[in-house]
């Protein structure tokens, strides 16, 4: 038997049954991404996303085996020196792989819509949250604004905070106060002591403090909304293209391939 054929049949059967195991582990890693994790849920966007992106970064790698699965074929043909009648379409392999092909590309072409919907959801949802933690806070600070204003309105109330004030400064000179707290005790003291005395020099220091603090919390709310909106386009643009494109390439593969397939003659390899 010539050398060259039988480094051929080799070559041969090593791309065909490696691009088989990439097909078929492929295949199975699928089904297990689409088994849900205990407290998911098929129909929640969030598995929904995380499935999508996931098959989506490895979809490259069936169509990769259906590469070297077809590269066997042909090294294997172009080293054949007889030709036989076609067989039926359904007992070749290759018929199979390419029904997969166009399957496959189907599933990616569904996928970016599919995709695209549960990333708006997701979006909408965290920007929902967003917004509700920022009208929680201000609703917050206005609330303690609003007893403190209370408290300090009269006399008697400027006299009990001079008092705790006083119960405290004692408490960290007795040391009663821990050492792992010391710290921070001495500087609430003095946050508390200087807010007091800019207060009863001019009483208006706690509204703008009120409205510095809002508006931090509004500018902090615009950076999450910003943050938020650019990372769900960046997921639409990478996850959705790749799978257009994943879907454009096995669809062609798949429609091409089925098409030639039937006028594709079978070969028989001579003996040596």
């Amino acid at each position: 038997m010539n050398t060259n054929s039988v480094y051929s049949s080799f070559t041969a059967l090593t791309l065909k049954v490696v691009g088989l195991i990439m097909i078929v582990s492929s295949l199975l890693d699928y089904i297990i991404l689409a088994i849900p994790t205990q407290g998911a849920s098929l129909l929640k966007p969030e598995w929904q996303l995380n499935f999508a992106t996931q098959v989506v970064d490895r979809g490259i790698i069936p169509m990769v085996g259906i590469g070297f699965l077809f590269a066997g074929y042909w090294i294997a043909q172009s080293a054949a020196t007889a030709t036989t009648e076609p067989k039926s379409s359904v007992q070749d392999l290759r018929f199979w792989v390419l029904c997969l092909s166009s399957f496959l590309g189907l599933v990616f072409l569904l996928m970016v819509p599919l995709h695209l919907n549960n990333l708006r959801l997701q979006s909408s949802q965290a920007l929902e949250q967003i917004n509700q933690r920022a009208k929680s806070a201000e609703v917050q600070l206005e609330n303690r604004t609003q007893q403190v204003t209370e408290l300090l309105k009269s006399p008697q109330g400027i006299a009990q905070v001079e008092k705790r004030l006083a119960d405290l400064d004692a408490a960290i000179k007795s040391g009663r106060i821990p050492a792992q707290q010391l710290e921070q005790a001495k500087a609430q003291a003095n946050r508390v002591r200087q807010q007091l005395q800019a207060i009863k020099e001019n009483p208006d220091v706690l509204n703008q403090e009120v409205e510095q603090n809002i508006n931090q919390i509004r500018s902090q709310k615009l950076q999450l909304e910003k943050r938020a909106t650019t990372e769900a386009f960046k997921l639409g643009i990478k996850t959705g293209l790749s799978s257009l494109l994943l879907a454009i390439g096995y669809i062609a593969i798949g429609w091409t391939g089925l098409r030639g397939l039937g006028s594709t003659p079978v070969t028989r390899r001579g003996q040596a």
